[in-house]
């Protein structure tokens, strides 16, 4: 059964890519007309997303990278293009 979220539950919720990475929070929600085209993650301390970017304050996820949204916002792991595991 598909649940419902509002989009204000959202909002300072962890992000974690689909390999289990923890990759930052999200900051606000990207609605254009009726539908959300994507998300502002905020890069906080100890996430990956901060050691990739180094002084950036964030990234802005597509929405079609969400893959789910329940207590964690699970995304795929090409949100960020320089995103290899062979380099870890």
């Amino acid at each position: 059964m598909l649940k419902m979220k509002r989009i204000s539950e959202t909002y300072d919720m962890k992000v974690f890519t689909d390999l289990g990475d923890y990759f930052g929070d999200v900051e606000e929600a990207i609605v254009t007309t009726n539908k959300i085209f994507g998300w502002r993650v905020r890069a906080t301390k100890n996430s990956f997303l901060n050691s990739v970017l180094g002084n950036a304050k964030g990234v802005i996820v597509p929405h079609q990278l969400v893959k789910s949204i329940g207590d964690i916002m699970i995304i795929n792991k090409s949100a960020v293009p320089s995103y290899n595991p062979e380099e870890e």
